[in-house]
């Protein structure tokens, strides 16, 4: 099974540049799509509709703002739109597809590089969301939570290491809740990580990789690769046992994002 993330900072941007023309040669099952920035009824017809795919959206409240987005070519058993509370469900950052065991979720973590306001709502969602992601790991479910998580986690995570130590995304604190749900050694040795827990799936192909799927669109930050590793597929140990390739595509650019496909033995 390949599952393919992509933030695609609008998606009918996205598809203007190509994203569904090159989406189509990828051999993909399921894309997960974050930062669709549109409402459902603004993304029909062929240019956003492959065909063999199901399209499921969760929007949010906010015309041209966040929202979520799952293709698989399989018919979901059950989707999922809202986890409970509506401060992040109305922001349209969760969708979640069920296909028998397996969970496969969108998500869209809050940016707090806007301010302290925002900064406080990440970490309000990051303290609310563990829990629902420890139960999530109990429940004998299979899961794949892909998305933009708007941390990195360590220095082979971001360009200027050094730098951003106290920019949001690269924050000690927001480092040490993200690798402390994770069971690897890929961290920054602020936590001792968990004996069992989430794992990294790029990390777990490619431990030691230096390869970003963020680039700020300010001062050439691409052209030179002065980026962050901040798209993550987290999975359950079961799945992470089936991983067999974990890739980044910086080229083409679609987004200021890039997409990350793994493969998975499922």
């Amino acid at each position: 099974m390949h599952i393919l993330s992509f933030n695609a900072n609008g998606l009918r941007s996205a598809a203007s540049k190509g994203f569904f023309d090159w989406f189509r040669q990828q051999d993909v099952d399921v894309l997960c799509v974050q930062e669709t920035k549109a409402q459902e009824h603004q993304l029909t017809g062929a240019a956003f509709r492959p065909a063999g795919y199901q399209a499921l959206f969760k929007d949010a409240q906010k015309k041209g703002y966040s929202g979520v987005a799952i293709y698989s070519r399989r018919a979901p058993d059950e989707v999922r739109t809202a986890l409970g509370w509506a401060p992040f469900d109305d922001e349209g950052r969760y969708i979640e597809a069920r296909f028998g065991n397996l969970s496969v979720v969108s998500f869209y973590i809050p940016s707090g590089s806007s301010g302290e306001e925002r900064q406080g709502f990440k970490e309000a969602v990051m303290a609310w969301l563990e829990p629902i992601m420890d139960g999530w790991l109990r429940s004998g479910r299979e899961y794949v939570l892909c998305g933009d998580w708007n941390i990195v986690r360590a220095r082979n995570d971001i360009k200027n290491w050094t730098g951003n130590q106290k920019n949001s995304g690269c924050l000690p604190h927001e480092r040490a809740w993200l690798s402390g749900l994770i069971a690897d050694d890929c961290h920054d040795g602020l936590i001792t990580p968990p004996a069992r827990g989430w794992k990294d799936a790029f990390r777990v192909a490619k431990p030691d990789a230096v390869e970003y799927s963020w680039w700020s669109q300010r001062g050439g930050a691409r052209a030179n690769n002065v980026g962050w590793r901040i798209d993550y597929q987290l999975c359950t140990p079961g799945i992470a046992a089936g991983i067999r390739s974990a890739d980044i595509f910086p080229e083409p650019k679609f987004s200021d994002h890039a997409p990350l496909r793994v493969e998975y033995d499922i």
